[in-house]
């Protein structure tokens, strides 16, 4: 049996070097077709997989909770009280599991340095805003308790106000002058990148106390837009959220029959969200890709049809000195599997041809798949099976008398 497999994969070789160009143009759907989904599913995975690093690089387990329902430019919030550093210790003397919380209040003035100078975002917090939202430092220090207290005047910024007010110089010790306020910079920050539509690197940072008293002239009870909230490991997120939610109702009087004032946001299940509907996305286009491959198998049907009218003589003598039934439909099927799965491997290598090329230019990294490889491969022989049968079976049913007299 190995032997006339053997004999059968040699033959099909000839015929297909015989026939270099139309053997190409037959297996071009295979190829196509492999090629599409391989890439769409290896693309789809570094895509899944850079959604899943930009939200954990917002935060370790991070829970948001802003006053208003919703998130982003439509949440409703016209009227809605901010929260207070009362509520802030409230939430971590009270609900269990929480590493750390921090009040972030935000505002938009100029920074200036020398003849450089910007508009952009300030954040007012405390200390442990930096270990939730899993900063590192480049340069310098943190600003301390200590300095939150004093309301001391330094700041840490990132790396795009680094690089739009010092250039090359290095910012430590320098005092820049943020609104109306002159502050020293004493650490800089490890660049993160974008997230969204998002520069996670334009920060500037200042001791909550700071904002307050130099730079807003106003110490407000109520002026906590938003409490970062880091979740210990292993803690249930729905868990906490409900927590939360049963302490901030009580802070804020809200009755049984009143909806939440607030709202909490779980970047976990953000992240988890967010890959679930990439992952769908490939699938449904690594499908409608695949139907090319159908294409394809159509097209070595057709050509091995032809293949068979054109062979008929040779079929007929083959049949005629000995050759049976079985082994003409051997020949046959190997043929057609050997052209489709030649056209999948092609299809592979022009797939992570692509994916090399591609993956730089979306910002995603290239991640191979060893398994979608091998079934795109699989899948493409199947084809050459399926397609391939009805013209084996085709030239294994001639008559050899009619198939010796085919002209």
């Amino acid at each position: 049996m190995f032997a006339m497999i053997n004999n059968a994969f040699s033959i099909a070789l000839k015929e297909i070097r015989r026939n270099l160009t139309r053997a190409f143009l037959t297996v071009l759907g295979i190829i196509i077709g492999v090629s599409s989904v391989v890439t769409m599913v290896t693309l789809g995975e570094g895509t899944t997989e850079a959604v899943k690093s930009q939200i954990s690089s917002l935060g370790s387990n991070l829970l948001m909770v802003r006053p208003g329902a919703g998130f982003g430019p439509r949440s409703r919030s016209a009227g809605v009280p901010d929260f207070t550093e009362a509520d802030v210790d409230a939430l971590l003397r009270q609900v269990p599991g929480i590493a750390a919380v921090a009040p972030v209040r935000n505002t938009s003035t100029s920074a200036i340095y020398r003849e450089n100078a910007r508009m952009g975002g300030v954040t007012g917090t405390n200390p442990g805003w930096f270990e939730i939202n899993n900063w590192t430092l480049e340069s310098g220090r943190f600003f301390t308790d200590d300095d939150l207290k004093k309301g001391a005047a330094v700041c840490v910024i990132g790396q795009t106000v680094v690089d739009d007010l010092f250039a090359d110089e290095d910012p430590i010790g320098k005092k820049i002058r943020v609104g109306k306020a002159s502050v020293e910079v004493i650490g800089t920050l490890k660049e993160k990148g974008q997230v969204g539509m998002g520069d996670q690197d334009d920060t500037l940072v200042v001791p909550l106390s700071t904002l307050r008293r130099r730079l807003l002239g106003q110490t407000s009870a109520h002026d906590i837009g938003m409490i970062s909230i880091s979740a210990e490991d292993g803690v249930d997120s729905d868990w906490m959220i409900e927590n939360i939610e049963t302490v901030l109702r009580e802070r804020r009087n809200l009755q049984d029959n009143q909806e939440n004032d607030f709202s909490v946001m779980d970047t976990r299940q953000i992240a988890e969200t967010l890959s679930s509907s990439t992952q769908v996305m490939t699938t449904l286009l690594a499908t409608v890709s695949g139907v090319s491959l159908l294409v394809g198998g159509i097209g070595i049907m057709n050509i091995m049809l032809v293949s068979v009218t054109e062979r008929t003589r040779e079929i007929g003598i083959r049949l005629a000195i000995g050759a049976t039934a079985k082994e003409v439909l051997l020949q046959f099927l190997v043929e057609a599997i050997t052209l489709s799965s030649v056209g999948g491997a092609m299809g592979i290598v022009l797939a992570l041809g692509f994916c090399t090329l591609l993956a730089p230019m979306i910002q995603v990294n290239f991640i191979f798949n060893t398994q979608i490889n091998i079934i795109a491969f699989i899948f493409s022989a199947v084809v050459g099976v399926v397609f391939g049968f009805a013209p084996a079976r085709r030239a294994a049913s001639l008559d050899p008398i009619d198939a010796l007299r085919h002209e």
